[in-house]
């Protein structure tokens, strides 16, 4: 359950530390008080979208933090050591939103990404919306509370699961099918363009030595003029050489040694040259020895640079990505070639999982259909408690014709009800009245928060539109779920805010013209005055006061009956 609610600069919110109880407790307080951001700022801290907006005016950053206690959630203890952010028995999250409307969030103080934060929030608190009623005339609403009651989740999943490998192998298949009437033209098309690129003999397709080929090839006349060139300085020529030169500097300074000892290093490096620069020579004149003009092969490139050239635009890729590309044109071809044996692979495995589909929907027609006459039941016996002695309420499910998966299965699922004996049963938007329509939301929210785990219930003025001796019944029927969970409850009823075990009240300050928000337990005396104002109004009287009291009275009277 919640145990501690901190709000840092928030909105309305300055500073709050807010300790909170089993059991069922009121959020009361004169209108625009500031009970909706306490709301807002659970909303945040279990996930909800975040804006700047938010933060207090002058503020950096606005802050949420929970504290919850995992006594009775062994879920959600596992849930948090299977993501490793388990710490003992309990749960701290924190939720910071920064100016530009960032946000960060952490568990058991590790940063966790929102849609981890929102996956775990749904497992410890569950908020029902002052709006819930309306919400609650929407078909998909009407069939997730249905589920929800039935316990249905896994079968659910597996009819979704089922239905979305049809649609997967159904889309392929009708692609086939529908390439299959072209097949043999598209077939001729991939033979020829595979054809053509195999021609590059792509096997040993290396474009930049192609190229650097040509480039050789293109300039081998020159390359041979300037190297024989070359081969003359260096060693040929007998009277200028550079093997020359070095050949008469060698033997005047062999001839100085003699008196210059000292230069005998600098003869052995003039031989060292004389012999790399004849090496090099050597070595030159046998590469133009090897090389020969060769007009027929610079044909043959530049007529194979050009094929490559010109596949390369065709195809709309670089020469480099040619061998690529025949490799997935030949994947395609095989695709095509086998195309026959997979539309027969395909038929039958759609027919497969339409079987299996139909199979599961089924099932879960029926667990709805048994879940839906339980739920008839007892929303029927409950919207009579709650002022419609004659109402009767229907789940009705029709099952919609279709060898279509369709997800969710395949029943129309409608809330139907009868406000008057003997007329029959008719869609929730057209027979109940806002009142109406307030207390049968009531009932169903309720009736189905009863079967569900969730530690936390919160109620956001769901009583709207009710009053009198049936929102005495309505605060008990909260009330009553208290016994095994917590239930929080914002309210403007009297008759409510009696049946709960903790009272807190919100109240606006201005302070330096900057309006503020707090929240604080009230004691027993406060509640009877709090209760009384919420009874009177503006002027209390004695009997205000003492209907207050009696009603707090009346209400420990009755625990004390049931204990």
């Amino acid at each position: 359950m919640l145990l501690n609610l901190n709000i840092i600069d928030l909105a309305v919110v300055k500073s709050l530390d807010l300790d909170l109880g089993r059991g069922m407790s009121v959020l009361t307080g004169e209108t625009g008080a500031g009970k909706s951001i306490l709301l807002t700022a659970l909303g945040l801290a279990l996930g909800d979208r975040a804006d700047s907006g938010y933060v207090r005016p002058e503020s950096k950053r606005a802050e949420v933090n929970l504290e919850f206690d995992l006594s009775y959630a062994p879920k959600v203890k596992q849930w948090l050591i299977d993501h490793e952010l388990d710490d003992d028995q309990q749960c701290l999250i924190r939720r910071i939103i920064n100016q530009d409307g960032r946000s960060k969030a952490y568990i058991n103080n590790r940063p966790v990404t929102l849609q981890f934060l929102q996956e775990l929030s749904a497992q410890l608190v569950e908020i029902h919306g002052q709006h819930a009623h309306l919400t609650l005339l929407n078909s998909d609403e009407q069939r997730r509370l249905l589920d929800a009651y039935a316990k249905d989740h896994d079968l659910v999943e597996q009819v979704n699961g089922c239905c979305k490998e049809w649609q997967f192998a159904n889309k392929e298949l009708a692609n086939l099918i529908k390439s299959s009437s072209d097949q043999s033209e598209r077939e001729e098309l991939l033979r020829y363009q595979i054809d053509e690129l195999q021609q590059l003999d792509l096997n040993n397709f290396n474009y930049a030595v192609l190229l650097e080929e040509h480039s050789k090839q293109a300039n081998l006349e020159q390359i041979l003029t300037a190297g024989q060139t070359q081969v003359d300085i260096l060693y040929e020529n007998d009277q200028v050489s550079v093997n020359q030169l070095l050949n008469h500097c060698l033997h005047d300074l062999t001839n100085l040694t003699q008196f210059a000892p000292e230069l005998t290093e600098v003869c052995q490096l003039l031989t060292e040259a004389q012999i790399q620069t004849e090496e090099a020579a050597i070595q030159l004149r046998r590469f133009l020895n090897s090389q020969e003009v060769d007009p027929q092969r610079l044909d043959e490139i530049e007529t194979q640079m050009g094929i490559i050239q010109n596949l390369s635009r065709k195809h709309h890729v670089s020469p480099n990505e040619l061998p690529q590309l025949i490799n997935k044109l030949e994947v395609e071809l095989d695709t095509l070639t086998n195309s026959g044996e997979r539309i027969e692979h395909l038929n039958a495995e759609t027919g497969r999982l339409l079987a299996q589909y139909h199979q599961l929907a089924a099932q879960l027609t029926e667990q709805r259909r048994l879940a839906g006459l339980r739920l008839q039941v007892q929303i029927s016996e409950m919207i009579k408690e709650l002022g419609m002695p004659q109402g009767e309420f229907v789940v009705s499910l029709t099952d919609v014709t279709s060898d279509t998966p369709k997800l969710n299965g395949k029943d129309k699922i409608e809330f139907l009800i009868s406000a008057n004996p003997g007329l029959p049963p008719k869609s929730l938007a057209k027979v109940a009245s806002g009142g109406e329509l307030s207390r049968i939301s009531l009932a169903i929210q309720v009736t189905t928060s009863n079967d569900r785990t969730t530690p936390t219930l919160i109620f956001d003025e769901v009583d709207s539109g009710i009053g009198g001796g049936v929102a005495e019944i309505v605060g008990q029927k909260l009330r009553s779920l208290s016994h095994n969970r917590q239930v929080m409850c914002v309210t403007h009823l009297p008759q409510v805010a009696a049946q709960a075990h903790h009272h807190l009240y919100v109240e606006k300050n201005n302070i330096s013209d900057i309006t503020s928000s707090n929240v604080r337990l009230l004691s027993n005396e406060e509640r009877v005055e709090e209760i009384a104002r919420m009874l009177g109004g503006v002027t209390i009287t004695a009997n205000t006061l003492a209907h207050a009291q009696e009603m707090l009275f009346q209400t420990t009277s009755n625990t004390q009956l049931e204990g």
